[in-house]
C-alpha cells in the first residue's frame, strides 16, 4: 500500500521506510520558529532545562509579530525578554518589526519554506506552510522548546483527508470561499488530527497565496496540518527564493484516505462565517441586513498582495461607510511597498480606511482594532470565536477581501456586485 503526502515526508523525517496513521515517531525538523506570545514561554523552558544553545542557529526563528509594534508595557517587556535571548543564544533568524511582518506569510515569502520540509512553530496556524507542499503543523511552547534544543520532534502520524475541487471559480470567489464551504461542509471538527491534502484542477489553477490561504485555516477544521502537493506554480514561486537542496514527493496512487470529498466550485459564490465559528457558513446573499461597525483586511489568512488589490478593486474611487471603521494591514513590508508602488494605499486611504504596520493585530485582538460590547466586524481573518476580537458581546462575520470591501462601502454585509 502506498504514502500520502504527509506520510511520506514523516517518514523521511524519522528514517523509516514506510509510517502509518496512529505511529508515534520521533522526526527531525528542519525549521522550529515563534513569535513574541508563544516564544517567552518556550525560553523559560530552555533556561529551566539548563540548555544553553539551540540545536541550530539557523534553523530556529523568532519574528515578533503579535502585539508588535509593542501594545503596553506587558507586550513590551516580552520582546525585551526575546531580543536578549536572541543575542544570548546567537540565534541568526531574528526580524524586527519593520523587517518581518506576520510569520505565516513573511517565512514563505523569504524562502524559509522548502517542499518535503518537516516545520513546527508555536501558533496553530503554522499549517499555513503546508501550500508548498511541506509538512507544517503549529505546537505547543513547551514543544516548540524541545524542537529548538534538539531538532526533534515527538509526532503522531496524521490520517489523511482527500479534498477534490474542481472547475472555474466565478466571479468574486476566491481560495477564502472555498475553505469556508470546506469547513462548513465538514464542520469544525470534522479533520480532527488530520491531514487536509488539497488538490483538483482548481488548486492546481491557484497561486501560491491562494493555496497558503486554504492551508492556513486546515486547523480551522481541527486538522493537524494542510498540504497541496508542489507543482509548476510552486516551483516558480520558490525558483530563486531556496538555497538549499528540498525533495518533491506527492500521494501514491494506491494511498489510502480516511475520507475523499469532491466540489463543484462552479456553484460556490462568496461565503460568510456568521459568528461564532467559522463552521456557521453561509452564502453572502443568504445575508439581509447585517448592518456592521467595522472591517479588518489582512492578517495571515489573507494580506497578500492579491488580497489587497482584490479589495482595491472594490474600493476605488469609493468611500467607506461613515458609520463604518476600516482597517486594512498589509501582511509584510514588502508587500506593504508593492501596494504602494501599485497605488493601492492611496485607494485605501481616499476611500477613508487606515492602513496599519504589518502585524496580527485585530485578527486575536491584540491591538488596533479591538471591538465594543455589541459591535459588529467583517475581518478576512481566520477565527470568528466568542471574544476573539475584543468584547465577549462583539460578533465577527469571516469573508473574503472583496465581500469586505464592499461591506465596508455599504455598512452591511453584501456580495462584491451591489458595489461594482
Amino acid at each position: 500500500m502506498g504514502m500520502t503526502i504527509s506520510e511520506k515526508i514523516l517518514a523521511a523525517h524519522s528514517n523509516k521506510d514506510t509510517v502509518r496513521p496512529g505511529d508515534f515517531i520521533l522526526a527531525k525538523v528542519d525549521l522550529a520558529f515563534a513569535n513574541d506570545i508563544t516564544a517567552p514561554i518556550a525560553i523559560e523552558k530552555l533556561r529551566e532545562w539548563g540548555v544553553r544553545e539551540v540545536f541550530d542557529r539557523e534553523k530556529v526563528i523568532i519574528i515578533p509579530d503579535h502585539f508588535t509594534p509593542n501594545k503596553d508595557i506587558r507586550a513590551a517587556t516580552q520582546c525585551s525578554l526575546v531580543r536578549k535571548f536572541v543575542k544570548e543564544y546567537r540565534i541568526k533568524n531574528y526580524f524586527e518589526v519593520g523587517r518581518c511582518g506576520i510569520e505565516h506569510i513573511f517565512l514563505p515569502e523569504q524562502g524559509f519554506i522548502a517542499p518535503g520540509d518537516l516545520i513546527v512553530g508555536a501558533d496553530s496556524h503554522t499549517c499555513t506552510h503546508g501550500a508548498l507542499g511541506a509538512f507544517s503543523c503549529g505546537v505547543g511552547s513547551t514543544d516548540i522548546a524541545v524542537a529548538m534544543a534538539t531538532g526533534e520532534i515527538w509526532l503522531k502520524v496524521p490520517p489523511t483527508i482527500k479534498l477534490v475541487y474542481k472547475g472555474e471559480l466565478p466571479l468574486w470567489t476566491t481560495a477564502k470561499d472555498l475553505i469556508l464551504y470546506t469547513i462548513g461542509d465538514i464542520g469544525v471538527d470534522g479533520a480532527t488530527y488530520m491531514a487536509m491534502e488539497f488538490t483538483g484542477d482548481t488548486i492546481s489553477r491557484l497561486s501560491i497565496s491562494g493555496r497558503l490561504t486554504m492551508c492556513n485555516m486546515a486547523v480551522e477544521a481541527g486538522a493537524k496540518n494542510g498540504i497541496v502537493a508542489p507543482d509548476k506554480v510552486t516551483l516558480e514561486y520558490i525558483k530563486g527564493k531556496i538555497r538549499k537542496p528540498y525533495k518533491i514527493y506527492e500521494s501514491d496512487p494506491d494511498a489510502e484516505f480516511v475520507d475523499i470529498r469532491e466540489y463543484n466550485v462552479e456553484k460556490i459564490e462568496p461565503q460568510v462565517a456568521c459568528p461564532s465559528l467559522p463552521s456557521n457558513v453561509k452564502s453572502v446573499s443568504q445575508l439581509k441586513d447585517v448592518r456592521i461597525d467595522q472591517v479588518v483586511i489582512g492578517s495571515c489568512t489573507n494580506g497578500h498582495l492579491e488580497d489587497l488589490e482584490l479589495a482595491a478593486k472594490v474600493l476605488k474611487g469609493k468611500k467607506i461607510h461613515p458609520d463604518v471603521r476600516a482597517i486594512i494591514i498589509p501582511a509584510t513590508p514588502k508587500i506593504y511597498l508593492e501596494a504602494l508602488r501599485k497605488g493601492l494605499i492611496d485607494i485605501f486611504v481616499e476611500a477613508g480606511a487606515v492602513v496599519g504596520p504589518s502585524t496580527c493585530g485585530p485578527c486575536l485582538g491584540g491591538h488596533m482594532g479591538i471591538l465594543a460590547e455589541g459591535e459588529v466586524a467583517v475581518a478576512t481573518t481566520n477565527r470568528n470565536f466568542v471574544g476573539r476580537m475584543g468584547h465577549p458581546k462583539s460578533y465577527i462575520y469571516l469573508a473574503n477581501p472583496a465581500v469586505a470591501a464592499a461591506s465596508a462601502v455599504k455598512g452591511r454585509i453584501v456580495h462584491p456586485e451591489e458595489v461594482c
